[in-house]
């Protein structure tokens, strides 16, 4: 008989795995986004404007008591009384009057651009939140059941999309008097915008949100929830919806600052939020009669409008590239 080999007790004993420096934690979605959108300088300026820009439009009241006058005091002192324009140099602009005072009246122009953040970015808000939420109970309905729902949603988008928006704003806007529905003034003027603009908008949102949801529902998840028996708003609440979560963000953060030029270009058509209540858009409506003699008046709410589209594209751009699972 052949006698057992004698194995070193070493070899016999199980190797643990070792947690070294070296090992690799792993990481979530949201982590790998916030990795990507962390290296993408640009997005965060823009990120950065946004931010501050929403600080500006919740702290307007105490920014102006520190650094202007109320947006609706006349300054006839700052006038020239024959030529109707500011006194000083560049539209008298100096360390009480930051950007300037308006032609005729004097009013301070850094308080109103300040005020206007607040209507612009408001609407801006309002009107997309309207927008994300129709869009999505339409386009992932559309996306789900398919068949005639999604031939029915799909033609009432291109219905929409093909609709007339700006002149159907400036017909209802301009149709609608200063008191009704139980609201007047600037309450019913900013409702009228956020209503016209998110509800003509909701199908670009849709249609983006239909394609996602056609791909998800063939997707093992949603079968291995069908065949455990989940109902169908089960299946969209916890299933469909949260895959769809980045695409719609994405998306909402670029339609931001397209309601932010909508809104300018009512108020500057004259069918927006009425005088003497400051909006970028009426601010340059009356400044193109000046803009010859001073030119400041349309300067800053031009500038203030560039900039605050311009920090909403470049991190809704980094945004977009943060969270697609293709980017590197």
């Amino acid at each position: 008989m052949t006698a057992p080999l004698d194995v070193p007790e070493s070899t016999t004993q199980t190797l643990a795995p070792v947690a070294g420096p070296g090992a690799v934690a792993g990481r979530s979605p949201w982590q790998i986004a916030w990795t990507r959108l962390k290296r993408d300088k640009v997005a965060l300026a823009g990120g950065v404007v946004v931010l501050l820009l929403v600080l500006v439009a919740l702290c307007a009241p105490l920014i102006v008591r520190l650094l202007g006058h109320p947006p609706l005091e006349f300054h006839y002192e700052k006038v020239d009384p024959d030529l109707q324009v500011p006194t000083g140099r560049f539209g008298g602009m100096d360390g009480e009057f930051l950007f300037g005072a308006e032609p005729v009246n004097g009013r301070d122009i850094f308080s109103r651009i300040v005020y206007g953040s607040r209507i612009s970015l408001l609407i801006a808000f309002l009107a997309t939140v309207l927008s994300t939420v129709l869009g999505t109970v339409a386009g992932v309905t559309a996306g789900y059941f398919g068949g005639w729902v999604d031939t029915l949603i799909s033609r009432i988008m291109d219905v929409f999309l093909a609709f007339p928006i700006l002149l159907f704003a400036i017909a209802l806007a301009g149709v609608v008097p200063d008191q009704a529905f139980g609201l007047q003034g600037d309450t019913l003027r900013i409702l009228l915008i956020v209503f016209i603009t998110g509800f003509v908008n909701w199908p670009y949102i849709g249609r983006i949100v239909r394609g996602q949801a056609l791909a998800l529902r063939e997707r093992e998840f949603v079968d291995a929830a069908r065949s455990m028996g989940a109902s169908t708003p089960r299946i969209l609440v916890t299933e469909m919806l949260p895959n769809l979560f980045a695409p719609i963000l994405v998306y909402t953060t670029l339609l931001i600052p397209t309601n932010i030029l909508f809104e300018a270009a009512l108020s500057f058509l004259g069918v927006g939020v009425r005088p003497p209540t400051p909006t970028w858009g009426g601010m340059l409506s009356d400044a193109t009669h000046w803009y010859q003699i001073a030119p400041h008046f349309m300067l800053w709410p031009g500038l203030a409008i560039f900039v605050t589209v311009l920090a909403f594209n470049l991190f809704g751009d980094g945004l977009r590239d943060a969270l697609d699972p293709r980017s590197r």
